[in-house]
Parts: C-alpha cells; sequence; structure tokens
C-alpha cells in the first residue's frame, strides 16, 4: 500500500487537512510548518493523488488543446510539433497534464471545445489557430471559460492571445528584398481565412506601397492549404505569367514544392524565402532562406498565460514572441 496523506500527517506532527493546506498552496500556513510537512513527503516519498485534488478543488489540471487534423501528422507540418514542445515544456513546470483534440472543419473544433467544457475535462483551452469570425472564440466568450488563441484574434479585448507580429515580418523581409534592387516579386499564401495569412499578405502588399513599388497581382497567389503540391503548383502558375525576381511565401511547405519546381524545370535566378524555418530548410538545394517564428515560444507562453489566469485570474493578457530572419543560398541572387 502507498504512502497516505495520514503517514505524511503523522510523520510531520500536523493534522491530515493541514498537510493538504500546505500542498495546496495556501499562504496561511507558517513556513516552519510547511518545511516540517515538505520533509516528510519527500522523506516517505508521498505523491498527492490527483484525481481525488481534483475532485476537492472542483479543478483538473488539465488543458485542453484545439489542433487543426495536419497536426496529427507531425512530418506533415512540424510548425505545430515545436508548439506542442513549448506547450508540454510550460505544462510540466506548471503542473498541468495536457489533453488534444484534432479537428478538420471549424465545426469540428467548436464541438471538441463544447466537450471539454461541458465534460468538465480541462480547466482550460488553448486554441492553435483563429479564423475570421472565429466561431470556438465566440463560444469561449459566451461560456466565460479561460482560453488562449495562438494567433491575433481580430477582437483582442478581452482575449489572451500570443503571437508573432506577422505583418512587420512579412513587411521585413519585402523591404529587404526592395531595397536589395527586386521590382517583381511573387507571393504564395494559403488558407487565406487565417489571420495569420491575412497579416502575412498585409506586410507585403504594405511594403510596395512604402517602397513605392506597384504590384503584379498576377503573381500573387494564395492556395487552400500549406502543402509542398499546392506550393508547387502555384510556382507553376505564377512562371505561365512572368519570372518574377523573388518569391516569397508564407510557409516553409510551400516554398519547398515552388523551390522544387524551379530545380526540376532548371530555372534559376528568382530568390525564394519561407516562413517558420522548419528543420529541413536548410537542407533544400539551394538552402532555404527562412523566418524563424520560434514555434516553441509560442506554444510555451501560451501555457504561461493561460496558466495566470487560471491562478492569478488575470483579466486580459497577450505576448508578442520575435521573428529572425535566417538567411542562406536561396536569396543570394
Amino acid at each position: 500500500m502507498g504512502v497516505t496523506i495520514k503517514d505524511v500527517a503523522k510523520e510531520a506532527k500536523v493534522s491530515p487537512s493541514t498537510v493538504s493546506r500546505v500542498i495546496a498552496g495556501s499562504d496561511r500556513i507558517s513556513d516552519e510548518t510547511k518545511k516540517k510537512v515538505n520533509d516528510a513527503i519527500k522523506k516517505l516519498n508521498y505523491h498527492p493523488n490527483v484525481v481525488a485534488r481534483s475532485l476537492a478543488n472542483k479543478r483538473t489540471k488539465v488543458i485542453g488543446i484545439v489542433l487543426p487534423s495536419e497536426a496529427e501528422d507531425l512530418f506533415k507540418n512540424p510548425f505545430f510539433i515545436y508548439v506542442m514542445a513549448g506547450i508540454s515544456q510550460y505544462a510540466q513546470k506548471a503542473g498541468y497534464y495536457i489533453m488534444y483534440s484534432f479537428f478538420n472543419t471549424e465545426e469540428e473544433g467548436l464541438g471538441s471545445v463544447k466537450n471539454y467544457i461541458n465534460s468538465n475535462l480541462a480547466d482550460g483551452i488553448i486554441l492553435t489557430t483563429v479564423h475570421t469570425n472565429d466561431r470556438c472564440i465566440g463560444y469561449l466568450q459566451e461560456r466565460e471559460f479561460p482560453f488562449v488563441v495562438i494567433g491575433r484574434p481580430e477582437d483582442t479585448e478581452g482575449v489572451l492571445w500570443v503571437d508573432n507580429d506577422n505583418f512587420q515580418a512579412m513587411y521585413n523581409v519585402l523591404s529587404k528584398l526592395l531595397l536589395k534592387g527586386h521590382k517583381e516579386i511573387a507571393f504564395i499564401g494559403a488558407k487565406r481565412e487565417l489571420n495569420v495569412s491575412k497579416d502575412r499578405l498585409g506586410g507585403y502588399r504594405q511594403a510596395h506601397k512604402m517602397h513605392g513599388v506597384p504590384i503584379d497581382e498576377n503573381i500573387v497567389i494564395e492556395v487552400d492549404d500549406f502543402r509542398e503540391d499546392l506550393g508547387y503548383g502555384a510556382m507553376k502558375k505564377i512562371l505561365g505569367s512572368k519570372k518574377p525576381t523573388a518569391l516569397v511565401c508564407t510557409d516553409d511547405l510551400l516554398a519547398f514544392g515552388a523551390n522544387s519546381y524551379l530545380t526540376e524545370n532548371n530555372i534559376k535566378g528568382i530568390s525564394v524565402v519561407g516562413f517558420n524555418n522548419t528543420p529541413l530548410a536548410e537542407y533544400q538545394n539551394p538552402p532555404l532562406t527562412s523566418v524563424d517564428i520560434n514555434a516553441k515560444e509560442l506554444g510555451y507562453y501560451a501555457v504561461k498565460i493561460l496558466a495566470d489566469k487560471l491562478e492569478k485570474n488575470i483579466k486580459s493578457m497577450h505576448h508578442i514572441v520575435e521573428t529572425n530572419l535566417i538567411e542562406r543560398q536561396s536569396t543570394e541572387y
């Protein structure tokens, strides 16, 4: 039979209720008593019963994560590997457990959110994507349930969120290319309904405007998903109109596909930039210049912000994770 809370109380010479309050982090217990109880816990190698504590505190110590179905195939989009690694890192540190659910459509995502709440499965929820007129955000606000969004919501009032400044990151990439003398810069994006996609396209357009360079809409392509084959097809379509001097993609997977088309057809002289700086970026031919969005930090701070909400009842907070342009041979032209 394992060590019980009564065994700890007997060893520390206090009541079982005092041990419970020490474990719960009560500030009404003296430092001397806390030390005695913690020493006893360590000596007896006592581990509190998580289920019992959850029932008593009406807390699950579980955070529900809602992910798009593409995250189920971790090698399909490495972005989610790093987000989940960051989530797990801080959750473990803060004493929370993680429960994942995946969705194909926004309706399925909303179903996952409702299930977490109605079944009392989680103390809070992390949404890993944000859509225009996001129904999940609306439902969570209506239920006043703690949540945080990875991505900038349209209306940030009262919403906890963490993101990069995607508008500025893309603006900086375009400014760098324009200052190098590029005048025909193609764009391949995906999932126009996502705010991250809107922000990156917005940065592309604003940079052209600020530098006084017109945009050829024939070389601005938006596809349905962040997939290599769609990047391949988009590059083929762009070259059917004209040959740009540079190309920016809102995700490395799109850039990989575009680069494959250029390589297969022996087309040179086009600088290519991706986003996310996935591990395979440096192994492309040529190695791909990419914007590192520090995805692990996005996950880490998402949990941190949510934990602060749950533990300290913080009303509103957001965190911007810095980006870094990693320059490689694909932009030597």
